[in-house]
């Protein structure tokens, strides 16, 4: 049995996510300009950052509101506490917050094309890094899992053997990104691939948050409520990707 132990430090514990969560935006942000570099852009320079700076100033508002929304009646016990406001986040805001915003700027540049699919991979894979400081931040990061009795269990230092509900979402996310990388022409269309991302990384967020404490309204969290709705609006779009990909499957094969 693995214990978290030796992360009672609470200096050490905020080192280590910061080394991860470093090393996620780092990876990801040079996956992205390999994507782009390997003709995967079509934006001028004006453009190109305008909806970039949208998606991290997305990202960062959405992370903050979903986190806040997640337990109402702490955040408003905590309404002048500025640690707590500005400490905590939520994948699952930033990923929605960020398309929201990139989807708020493409309209008002006029941008008809779909623009997500350079961002799909690096994601996936900057979640699945990030995810491991989650892990060696333990218990003090509010993403441990509940507690179980499988023999995976980890011992947090709280004397809880948890689902490494984090290390779970590092391995999904790495199949994930191997899985995005299959998902283009002639089978799929642009803009595919981040729709796939999205629909995969919010059901996931969906069942695995099952294995997470948290407040519900009516059996789900605020993170599954709003997965769940990413989720209906874009099953217009999974269905006419999964028709479209069938029909030009069958025209590859003529």
């Amino acid at each position: 049995m693995w214990t978290g132990s030796h992360l009672s430090h609470n200096g050490l514990i905020v080192l280590w996510h910061l080394v991860f969560e470093s090393a996620a935006y780092f990876v990801a942000f040079r996956l992205y300009l390999s994507v782009r570099r390997r003709g995967g852009d079509f934006l001028d320079t004006h453009t190109r950052w305008s909806i970039v700076l949208a998606a991290i100033a997305g990202a960062a508002i959405g992370s903050k509101v979903l986190f806040w929304a997640e337990d109402p009646v702490r955040t408003l016990h905590n309404g002048t506490n500025l640690e707590y406001l500005l400490g905590g986040k939520t994948v699952v805001g930033a990923i929605l917050g960020g398309t929201l915003a990139v989807e708020w700027m493409k309209r008002r540049l006029r941008v008809a094309r779909r623009t997500g699919d350079l961002f799909a991979v690096p994601l996936a894979i900057g979640i699945a890094i990030g995810r491991i400081g989650c892990t060696l931040a333990g218990v003090h990061d509010d993403t441990h899992g509940v507690a179980t009795a499988l023999p995976w269990g980890i011992d947090f230092g709280d004397g809880i053997r948890r689902h490494p509900v984090q290390l779970y979402e590092s391995a999904a996310m790495v199949l994930l990104a191997l899985g995005l990388r299959r998902i283009g022409p002639p089978r799929f269309a642009e803009g595919d691939r981040f729709r796939v991302f999205l629909l995969a990384y919010c059901g996931w967020r969906v069942l695995i948050d099952f294995l997470k404490p948290g407040v519900r309204f009516l059996g789900l969290t605020a993170l599954q409520w709003c997965s769940l709705a990413a989720m209906l609006w874009y099953t217009k779009d999974l269905v006419r990707m999964l028709q479209r990909s069938a029909w030009r499957s069958e025209v590859v094969h003529v």
